[in-house]
């Protein structure tokens, strides 16, 4: 509405509501989802035994399945008897891998957790659902998941150590490729402290310190030993504690973690930002992808060793070429300076005189910021003024008008609804404010019809 009203336009509010409306309803018509009724296989199978905290394979049956549908997927939902795989929790997204029987391969997605039931997600159905399947969990996700997950349980002591115990999890996702943290802070982390709590975690990492493993323990003795619970997870009455060094972390998780510290490798945290007031977020890499991340960083700092001729002292070969570069283009700015004083010059000296308004209409080989000083020097410079300039760039055309202030009030002159009508000469199209409007256009050979067009507005 805004915009509208600075070119003298209006906004059908109540057209726009009416759209704004078709488009929700678009929206929920592509999010509906029928599910269909279970087919069950085997009755009185309530929940699902999880045996993957010790094995990422086992012989299963299916208990039961349905299809699922959505506008633009169709799915089926798998529950075993029991499963290997582990189903998204705590932040830790679900297993992927597949079932097999025989030949055929069934590939599982993703593993949820509905009513104590794990289901297996995937996009087809085995031919013989009555069969007995080998469960096999995808173990390089798995493996990569339990190091950023355990990194997130080192990281979160480390945050309550450099910033303050007042810093709370509020969130996280961890997966096979990075974790995230989301936690109560006031303020942006600085590098200094990052570095701190990157040390921390690795000083962690290299002690290996050996994963200790609670399961099934009341959660009155677990809030007993100081176990941290984990945001937005509901505890029953019994609990797992995730244990590194009983001094350092103890949290409620029923997550899966390396057997020991030392297999995380290295742990980077590549960003830090705000998601709300008082709440922070941290991205971080471990193992592969940390190492990846520090040879990338290696590679860049040798290629730059390599455009400055190996000079030892990388940061003073560059901050030397900034300060040259800072130099040179201050050269530069005296010279578009001097180029525009002398095309300004040029272009008084070629004002037409129109019904006693002086204008101007000229082709500049200047880019768009040198065409902006050029025309509020004119501005300043040239009473009555009535300039349309052009330019072309990359094989396109711009145009800029500038009026000046009496003529907008006496004339009713309008840069902005000017330069729309001229901007059909290069195949474009513009808008702006009453006394300075630009527009661009496809059409480089219009430029000089647009000169024209202005005039004959006049």
């Amino acid at each position: 509405q805004l915009i509208a009203k600075e070119h003298g336009w209006k906004v059908d509010m109540q057209g726009f509501t009416k759209g704004l409306e078709s488009q929700k309803n678009r929206s929920r018509e592509a999010a509906v989802v029928n599910t269909d009724d279970w087919v069950i296989i085997k009755s009185g199978i309530n929940e699902s035994e999880f045996i993957g905290y010790e094995s990422l394979s086992a012989d299963v049956e299916i208990v039961k399945y349905r299809k699922v549908k959505s506008q633009k997927n169709e799915f089926f939902q798998i529950v075993l008897n029991k499963t290997p795989f582990y189903a998204e929790s705590g932040g830790q997204v679900g297993d992927r891998g597949y079932l097999q029987n025989g030949e055929e391969k069934i590939y599982i997605e993703d593993t949820q957790k509905e009513n104590e039931l794990y289901i297996h997600i995937s996009k087809k159905l085995p031919s013989d659902v009555n069969a007995t399947f080998k469960a096999v969990v995808n173990p390089e996700k798995r493996t990569l998941t339990a190091n950023n997950h355990s990194a997130t349980h080192l990281m979160h002591k480390a945050l309550k150590i450099v910033l303050g115990n007042h810093v709370e999890q509020k969130g996280s996702l961890v997966d096979e490729n990075h974790l995230r943290f989301d936690f109560s802070h006031f303020s942006k982390l600085t590098n200094e402290e990052i570095v701190k709590i990157e040390t921390l975690v690795n000083d962690k990492i290299r002690e290996n310190i050996p994963l200790t493993e609670l399961r099934n323990i009341p959660i009155e003795k677990a809030k007993k030993m100081g176990a941290t619970a984990i945001f937005g997870e509901k505890y029953g009455d019994f609990v797992s504690v995730i244990i590194f060094d009983k001094d350092y972390s103890v949290e409620l998780c029923g997550g899966t973690h390396v057997k020991a510290t030392g297999q995380i490798g290295i742990f980077k945290i590549i960003s830090e930002t705000a998601i709300a007031a008082g709440i922070r977020r941290v991205e971080a890499i471990t193992a592969g992808k940390a190492q990846d991340f520090y040879n990338s960083q290696i590679a860049i700092i040798n290629d730059l060793k390599g455009l400055l001729k190996n000079q030892k002292d990388v940061i003073k070969a560059v901050n030397s070429l900034l300060q040259q570069n800072n130099e040179l283009q201050k050269q530069i700015d005296e010279l578009n300076n001097e180029k525009v004083n002398n095309i300004k010059d040029d272009l008084i000296n070629k004002i037409e005189i129109s019904n006693g308004i002086n204008f101007i209409a000229e082709k500049v080989n200047l880019d768009a910021a040198t065409i902006r000083n050029l025309a509020f020097g004119l501005k300043n410079a040239v009473n009555d003024m009535f300039l349309v300039l052009g330019s072309e760039k990359d094989g396109k055309a711009n145009l800029t008008v500038m009026i000046s202030e009496n003529l907008i009030k006496e004339k009713g002159l309008h840069a902005g609804n000017i330069i729309r009508e001229i901007a059909k000469e290069i195949n474009g199209g513009g808008g702006g404010q009453p006394h300075f409007a630009t527009a661009g256009g496809k059409n480089p050979q219009g430029i000089l019809n647009a000169f024209k067009k202005a005039k004959e507005m006049l």
